[in-house]
């Protein structure tokens, strides 16, 4: 008889293997494509899982971080179509921003909401639950937020809203328990701008500047400082992909420009605007000690939408934990036969 531990979902009862509290093995996606969005770009998408089962999109973070094979492991291959895709100009996506030329104007986040009921409507989903971790929740909230008719659920893990606050806190605030590694990276920019915002320093050196050393210079500083800022959470390890010249540069370029737009996000507007993912259920998931991303966060977010539940980690930060997985898992069980 195999053993199974008792998640309580409202009235009813779910019961989960233990040994479903690992990640499912990893599997190959059985269709990929490249879906044009118009302005030049080409999104790439791919499906795994079950043809027939419930629709998931799995959102990444960044923004500008692309996907991974591993984001497909969290889902029941034999309940779920897992749908993912690089947002635009990272991964697979075309052009890509690692080219110092490649124009990114026409990356905002309402094309990238466009894009995502594009994919849907490619794909002959009508209703999907939607993952997002990190930035990704910040792009779920605003998706499910202009189309709340097509979302069964929404997961969020590690939440940002990307407030101008929230920006603020990570690349200046953040730099108080790591003055050190801060100052390097506020040292990156000219003098006169130091004592300035830092995030539109770094887009005018990334994205504006023309000068392809400027460039690589501030995306090797850039991701030094996204690496620090998590540095002080439990088994934390230096990130193998910021040593990719390729990847420092598509990342570093697509997150100083959302950031420094403020996420052409209207100050706390997802939070203004929860009460329209009422009837959604949703699951929250943060670190405790997420040092850039404050738990009142998420917790402020639960308040204006009260069919959220907030589960806070005691024991993880943005990075999160084994405990992070294992809620993580329960969640996407209870959603896998989503009405």
């Amino acid at each position: 008889m195999a053993f199974v531990r008792r998640l309580v979902t409202g009235s009813s009862q779910i019961l989960i293997p233990w040994a479903v509290m690992d990640r499912y093995p990893e599997i190959d996606p059985f269709a990929t494509g490249m879906l044009d969005v118009g302005d030049g770009d080409l999104v790439y998408w791919e499906t795994s899982g079950n043809p027939a089962g419930t629709p998931v999109v799995v959102l990444h973070g960044g923004p500008g971080s692309g996907s991974t094979p591993g984001g497909r492991r969290t889902w029941d291959p034999a309940k779920y179509l897992i749908v993912q895709l690089d947002q635009r100009n990272c991964g697979h996506s075309t052009p890509p921003a690692s080219d110092p030329a490649t124009d990114l104007s026409s990356n905002t986040t309402h094309a990238l909401i466009a894009d995502l009921e594009q994919l849907r409507r490619h794909l002959g989903v009508d209703r999907w639950v939607v993952w997002g971790g990190s930035w990704g929740c910040t792009l779920a909230l605003a998706y499910a937020e202009q189309y709340p008719e097509r979302v069964r659920a929404l997961i969020l893990v590690s939440v940002t809203m990307t407030r101008r606050s929230d920006v603020r806190w990570l690349y200046h605030e953040t730099g108080r328990y790591l003055p050190a590694e801060w100052h390097a990276f506020r040292d990156g920019v000219p003098e006169s701008e130091r004592d300035g915002d830092l995030v539109a320093a770094y887009d005018r050196m990334l994205n504006h500047s023309g000068d392809v050393e400027v460039q690589a210079r501030a995306a090797e500083l850039w991701c030094a400082w996204e690496d620090a800022a998590v540095s002080l959470e439990p088994g934390w390890r230096p990130s193998e992909r910021y040593r990719d010249p390729g990847f420092r540069m598509q990342f570093a370029r697509i997150v100083a420009h959302y950031f420094s737009n403020g996420a052409w996000l209207e100050e706390g507007q997802l939070l203004r605007d929860a009460g329209r993912l009422a009837g959604i259920p949703g699951v929250l998931i943060h670190g405790r000690f997420d040092v850039g991303g404050p738990v009142d966060v998420p917790w402020l977010l639960a308040q204006a939408w009260p069919d959220a539940r907030l589960e806070v980690v005691g024991s993880a930060g943005h990075q999160g934990s084994a405990e992070t997985t294992r809620l993580l898992l329960e969640a996407a069980a209870q959603f896998a036969d989503a009405p």
